[in-house]
């Protein structure tokens, strides 16, 4: 219940958060969210009861839900002309350095002062974060208001979503919601396929950190593979290799199941530093927020979902056959993805056009 406090309120806020940016400046809304997830972890360290503790990490959630949309849209736009992918494949990677270190550093402080100063410090580290991302933000020039539009201006303006190929972004946000739902079924079963292995309690841990760390890797290493490969390519790849890792770990031994697993994380995860590049392909530069807040909030669906739905189908045919499922299933994503590749060919001139070239 307490990570669907944050986690829910982190995916309400992601859609509002695309839309205010629109019409205020993008660096003031990252800014203010993370000082107002800063101030939530430091009133954490007061709290008493558990609907406080409850409504604090809901709070904290509303805080985080600028910034995956508004930080993607501020890379797409710096690396528009440029390795926009690779780009998004070091901010993905940065992030997922920041879920792991954070929360070790925090278990040091805990151990060494107590829990209650550990979350304070880290309250004290959002606010700092906060003024940080708003000087850089501003010296760097980016993230300001969106400048009023003059009356020639709004008629060319993009209306709605301002989707350039509907297509292609439907192709994309299935890819996502598919990839998304697998791994987090994945993880959620790993744990008891291991165990079924002969994997004790304190080994799971371990695996877990091999897929996370592989995952990391591969959201920074999928995007410079894109941008040599190109991104059908490379998304067809990390897919076929997810569903085949996935279903030699039923086959494997311990000690090779968990020699795999970093692999297996590489793929997994390497796919999203693709998608979320993709994105801006679809989307004009105007709406590039929204286009991002609802894939994220997407992906965050599925994976809030997927855990339930396949704990269903396990205790219908077992963890084994749950795994073979999940394998499968990854494939589905292949014909989504050649109509990516259908929809970013351009389309072809009629002859009518040629007799007046």
């Amino acid at each position: 219940m307490l990570k669907f406090a944050y986690s829910g309120a982190m995916a309400i806020f992601q859609m509002p958060a695309g839309f205010l940016s629109e019409r205020f400046s993008p660096k003031l809304l990252l800014a203010a969210g993370t000082a107002f997830l800063g101030l939530a972890f430091f009133l954490l360290g007061l709290t008493e009861g558990f609907v406080t503790l409850l409504l604090l990490l809901f709070f904290a959630g509303l805080g985080s839900g600028p910034q995956h949309p508004l930080s993607s849209t501020l890379v797409a736009k710096a690396y528009e002309t440029g390795p926009r992918r690779a780009a998004l494949g070091i901010y993905n990677f940065s992030g997922d350095i920041g879920k792991v270190t954070l929360p070790a550093i925090l278990a040091l402080v805990a151990g060494a002062v107590g829990w209650r100063m550990g979350v304070f410090g880290l309250g004290v580290f959002g606010v700092i974060s906060a003024a940080a991302i708003l000087i850089a933000l501003t010296r760097l020039r980016a993230g300001s208001r969106p400048k009023p539009q003059t009356a020639s201006e709004k008629t060319i303006s993009p209306s709605g979503w301002g989707i350039l190929n509907r297509r292609g972004f439907a192709a994309i946000s299935a890819i996502n919601l598919l990839d998304t739902g697998v791994t987090f079924g994945f993880l959620t079963f790993l744990p008891f396929l291991l165990i079924e292995k002969g994997a004790g309690v304190e080994m799971l841990g371990l695996a877990v950190a091999l897929v996370f760390g592989g995952g990391a890797a591969g959201k920074f290493l999928c995007g410079l593979l894109a941008e040599r490969l190109g991104i059908v390519r490379t998304m067809v790849l990390t897919e076929i290799a997810t569903g085949a890792g996935i279903l030699v770990l039923l086959f494997m031994p311990l000690l090779g199941a968990l020699a795999l697993l970093p692999l297996v994380g590489v793929a997994m995860n390497g796919t999203s530093s693709v998608l979320y590049a993709t994105v801006a392909d679809f989307i004009t530069p105007e709406r590039h927020a929204r286009g991002f807040a609802f894939f994220y909030t997407v992906g965050m669906g599925a994976g809030a979902i997927s855990p339930l739905i396949f704990g269903l189908v396990s205790d219908a045919v077992g963890v084994s056959t749950s795994m073979v499922i999940l394998g499968v299933l990854i494939f589905l994503t292949i014909p989504f993805c050649l109509m990516v590749s259908y929809s970013q060919q351009p389309l072809p001139k009629r002859r009518d056009d040629k007799s007046h070239g």
